[in-house]
């Protein structure tokens, strides 16, 4: 074989790799983006079918050791993070949302590293969105009651616990997870005190998961999961490719 010929041949197989590398990042991007747009559609009919909004506000308060501090904000994300850290992380979470899932598995540890290192505060805004995901058992208002209920009863243990609700979630279109896994999923994080899996049974905080859904929807957020940096909305595409949302923290430092 003539060394032209064989050149040739190396620069055909490099472009079939390029177009096949090409094909793979674009059906990812669409899976991702199918996702969403499934999501946008849920929320908006659970927007209108959940009115209530009684009910007790939680209490989310302690500062630990080593200066992180935990409070309920206007949003009503659980805040954790020391008071004058640089950066702001705002995630809008359904914990029955499959890509929150992804995000969750690909960035807990980021996360949980920059509160630690005191730069970088997050809110955790759990929203139901997707309750009729479930069969009529409400699973996502259930676990964001949840959420609530053990973020007043010890926010320090809150990171591990949402770690572990992903890790735990139910498939969509089942009937999500009852009230007892709950409360052995919080168990098993920490909590032990009877008053959490009494407030988890009872859906204690059911009305303001209610009010903050619709809040949330209402300011034009009707899809999950959507995360700012320092109030401003990170790129879908960074949140799930290498340590994008790590490199978008650190770009915050630096302003």
């Amino acid at each position: 074989m003539s060394p032209e010929v064989s050149k040739s041949n190396v620069v055909a197989a490099t472009r079939r790799s390029d177009r096949r590398r090409n094909v793979i990042v674009q059906v990812a991007v669409a899976g991702v983006l199918i996702a969403l747009v499934a999501g946008i559609g849920i929320s908006l009919a659970v927007r209108k079918s959940h009115s209530n909004s009684a009910g007790p506000t939680p209490v989310v308060t302690g500062v630990s050791a080593d200066g992180v501090a935990a409070s309920l904000t206007d949003t009503g994300a659980i805040r954790l993070g020391k008071p004058d850290a640089k950066v702001t992380v705002r995630i809008v979470s359904d914990l029955q949302c499959p890509v929150c899932k992804s995000f969750e598995a690909a960035n807990a540890q980021t996360l949980a590293d920059e509160v630690a290192n005191g730069s970088t505060a997050v809110e955790y805004n759990v929203v139901s969105f997707l309750d009729n995901a479930s069969s009529g058992t409400r699973y996502a208002s259930r676990a964001a009651n949840a959420a609530f209920v053990v973020a007043a009863a010890d926010p320090a243990k809150f990171q591990s616990w949402f770690t572990a609700m992903y890790a735990a979630q139910p498939p969509e279109g089942g009937k999500g997870l009852p009230d007892d896994r709950l409360i052995e999923l919080a168990a098993q994080a920490g909590y032990t005190d009877p008053a959490v899996a009494q407030a988890i049974s009872e859906d204690k905080y059911d009305g303001y998961v209610q009010r903050i859904s619709r809040e949330v929807a209402g300011s034009g957020i009707t899809g999950t999961p959507t995360v700012f940096v320092n109030g401003k909305q990170v790129p879908q595409q960074s949140l799930f490719v290498g340590d994008g949302l790590r490199r978008t923290i650190d770009a915050a430092k630096q302003v």
